[in-house]
C-alpha cells in the first residue's frame, strides 16, 4: 500500500496472481495485509483451488450441503480419517472382518486365530472380551454384526473339516455377560449371516439337487434357543431359491427401504455416463411398472427348453451333461415356483450374491421380506406356499458381469456399493466350472435400491490379485459422505461419494480385509489386515483436537502443510 493506504496493486491483478499459487501458499500469502486476506477467501479462487488440487471433473457440482468452496476444501481434507493413531496387535493371525455397534462405543473383530475380540472404542481402543471359537469346532472366525440395540453380537465362523468343507456356524453372543447364548449352521459360510429383528438372524442351508444344480434355504432364527415350550417356534424357512450352475447364495444382508430418505446422489454427466446396467426386475406385470432398464424372459422360453430337449431325445441335439442338468432344472422349475409378492409397505429387502452361468458369484439378488415374515411364529417351513410352488422367485436380480468380493449398505440403506472385479468384455461362460478371467483391478459400483439402477461412474483405485478359484471377500464400508474399502495391494482406500475421487491411501503390511468407519464419527476408521493388526485413523481435524492443548488454534494453511499427503 501507498502512504494514503491505498493498494499498489489492484484486487484482479492480486488474484490472477494467486491463481497461479498453490494452496497453502495462497493461505500463508493471506496473511500479508487486509487486501491480500480477503482475495485469499474468494470463492472463485476457492472453486478453482478445488477443481485443480482434486481433479474433479468440472461439470461435477459442489456438494448440496456445502456452505463455501473454501470450506468445502478444507473438509475434504482435514475431515478424511488419513493419520494413523493406534495399532492393535491382539490378534495373533490374519484379521478379516470389522463391525461397529451402532452406538459407536464398541467394535468386533475376527480373525484366523478362532477368536472373536470385543473393543472399547475410546480415545485409546481397548481390549474389552476376547472369545475363542476352537472349542466348538471351528477352523476361524469370519464375521460379526452387532444387533439393532447393541445387546447381542452375531458371530460366523467355519468349521474344521476338509479342504473342500463349505459347512460353517453363527453364534450369538450376550454383550451382557458374553455368555454364548445359541448356536445355529450355516452352509456354504460364506452366507456370513445377519440380523433380521433385534432377536432373530438369517441363516442358509444348501441341497444339493445335482452334479451343478442346489437348492438354498434360508431360514429365520430366534436368537435366544432356548424356549421350553412346543408352541413357540424357534426357527423359520424365508425363502426356498433354486441354483443353477453349481452358483450358490452367499453375502446375506437386510436393507430397511423406510430410511430410504436421503436426497438423490447425482448422476454423472458427460463422458463419465453410466452404461446401462442389467437389471431383472422379476415382479412387475407391465412396462409402466418396472424401474430402470429391464430384460425379460422370452415369452417362448418354456416352449424353447422343451423344444430343446425334444430335440435331444429325437436325437437332432448334442448337450453335455452339465447343459442337460441345467436345462432340465429350468424346465421342472417352471410351474412350480412362487412369484414374487408386491407389498405397498415400506418394507425390508433381503439382499445376497448370487448367479445364474457359474459359481463365480456375479449378481445381486434382491428379495422383499414382507411383514408376516419378520418372525418365527407361523409354519415352520413358511406360510401361503401352495404344494407347486417348490421355489420362491427373486424380485430383482442385478448383473454385474464379473466376480462379487465385497458388498456395504450406506447409513440409509439406500444405496448399495458392491466390489467387483469385471469379466472381460464379451466374454461368454461354456463351463460353469470355468469362469472368465478376472481383472486385477476392483470395480467399487453403486446401485440405488430405490430406482433399481445404477447410479455414479465405478470408483477405482484399489487392486485384488487372486484368481476365480482363490477369490475372497474384502468388506467395505459406507458413511455419510465418504466410502472405503480394504484391497489385496496392501493398503485401504477411502473415496467421497459425491465427487467420485480417491482421497487416501492407508498403508499396511499385507491385504486389507476389511473396513470400518464409527457410526457416529465417519473421522475414524479402522483397517484390519493379513499382517494381524487392527489399525485405528482419525482426520487430521480430531487428531489436533485430541492433542495437547495449545494456546491458539493452529491456522488453515500450517496444518495444510504439515499434512500434505
Amino acid at each position: 500500500m501507498d502512504e494514503g493506504g491505498t493498494p499498489l496493486l489492484p484486487d484482479s491483478l492480486v488474484y490472477q496472481i494467486f491463481l497461479s499459487l498453490g494452496p497453502a501458499d495462497v493461505l500463508a500469502a493471506g496473511l500479508v495485509c487486509r487486501q491480500w486476506q480477503a482475495v485469499s477467501r474468494d470463492e472463485f479462487l476457492w472453486r478453482e483451488q478445488f477443481y485443480r488440487y482434486y481433479q474433479v471433473a468440472r461439470d461435477v457440482p459442489r456438494h448440496p450441503a456445502a456452505t463455501s468452496w473454501y470450506e468445502e476444501f478444507r473438509r475434504l481434507y482435514d475431515s478424511v480419517p488419513c493419520v494413523e493413531v493406534q495399532t492393535l496387535q491382539e490378534h495373533t493371525d490374519q484379521v478379516l472382518h470389522l463391525s461397529f455397534s451402532h452406538s459407536g462405543y464398541q467394535f468386533a473383530s475376527c480373525s484366523k486365530d478362532c477368536t472373536v475380540k470385543i473393543w472399547n472404542n475410546d480415545l485409546t481402543i481397548s481390549l474389552l472380551h476376547s472369545a475363542d471359537m476352537r472349542p466348538y469346532n471351528w477352523s476361524y472366525t469370519q464375521f460379526s454384526q452387532f444387533n439393532q440395540d447393541d445387546s447381542l453380537l452375531l458371530a460366523s465362523g467355519v468349521f474344521l473339516g476338509p479342504h473342500n468343507s463349505s459347512s460353517g456356524e453363527i453364534a450369538v453372543i450376550s454383550l451382557d455377560s458374553f455368555a454364548l447364548l445359541s448356536r445355529v449352521r450355516n452352509k456354504p459360510y460364506d452366507v456370513f449371516g445377519c440380523w433380521l429383528t433385534e432377536t432373530s438372524l438369517i441363516s442358509g442351508n444348501l441341497h444339493r439337487i445335482g452334479d451343478i444344480t442346489s437348492c438354498s434355504v434360508l431360514w429365520l432364527n430366534n436368537a435366544f434357543q432356548d424356549v421350553e415350550s412346543e408352541n413357540v417356534n424357534v426357527v423359520k424357512r424365508l425363502f426356498k431359491i433354486q441354483n443353477l450352475n453349481a452358483s450358490t447364495i452367499r453375502t446375506v444382508m437386510v436393507a430397511d427401504c423406510s430410511r430410504f430418505d436421503s436426497p438423490d446422489l447425482l448422476l454423472d454427466a458427460g463422458d463419465q455416463a453410466v452404461p446401462p446396467c442389467r437389471v431383472f426386475d422379476l415382479g412387475c406385470d407391465s412396462e409402466d411398472e418396472a424401474v430402470g432398464p429391464v430384460l425379460r424372459a422370452p415369452v417362448h422360453a418354456k416352449a424353447g427348453l422343451r423344444q430343446a430337449l425334444d430335440g435331444m431325445l429325437d436325437g437332432h441335439t448334442q448337450l453335455s451333461e452339465r447343459v442337460l442338468e441345467t436345462r432340465v432344472a429350468e424346465l421342472l422349475a417352471q410351474g412350480h415356483t412362487k412369484p414374487p409378492e408386491r407389498s405397498a409397505a415400506k418394507n425390508k429387502y433381503l439382499i445376497f450374491t448370487t448367479g445364474c452361468l457359474t459359481y463365480s458369484p456375479h449378481q445381486i439378488g434382491i428379495k422383499q421380506i414382507l411383514p408376516h415374515q419378520m418372525t418365527t411364529a407361523g409354519p415352520v417351513l413358511g406360510e401361503g406356499r401352495s404344494s407347486d410352488a417348490f421355489f420362491d422367485a427373486l424380485d430383482h436380480v442385478i448383473d454385474v458381469h464379473g466376480h462379487i468380493i465385497g458388498m456395504g449398505l450406506s447409513p440409509d440403506n439406500r444405496y448399495l456399493y458392491v466390489n467387483s472385479r469385471a469379466w472381460p468384455p464379451g466374454s461368454v461362460v461354456a463351463d460353469p466350472m470355468q469362469p472368465p478371467p478376472i481383472a486385477e483391478e476392483i470395480d467399487l459400483l453403486v446401485f440405488d435400491l430405490k430406482t433399481m439402477r445404477e447410479v455414479k461412474r465405478a470408483l477405482r483405485a484399489h487392486r485384488a490379485y487372486t484368481p476365480n478359484d482363490e477369490c475372497f471377500f474384502i468388506f467395505l464400508d459406507v458413511s455419510r459422505d465418504f466410502v472405503a474399502s480394504g484391497a489385496e495391494d496392501r493398503h485401504g482406500y477411502i473415496w467421497d461419494r459425491h465427487y467420485n475421487i480417491c482421497l487416501a491411501k492407508l498403508r499396511h503390511e499385507d491385504v486389507v480385509n476389511s473396513v470400518a468407519f464409527s457410526p457416529q464419527e465417519q473421522e475414524l476408521l479402522l483397517t484390519a489386515s493379513d499382517d494381524a493388526t487392527i489399525k485405528a485413523w482419525r482426520s487430521p481435524r480430531t487428531t489436533r483436537i485430541f492433542q495437547a492443548p495449545r494456546p491458539r488454534p493452529r491456522p488453515f494453511f500450517s496444518w495444510f502443510a504439515s499434512h500434505r499427503r
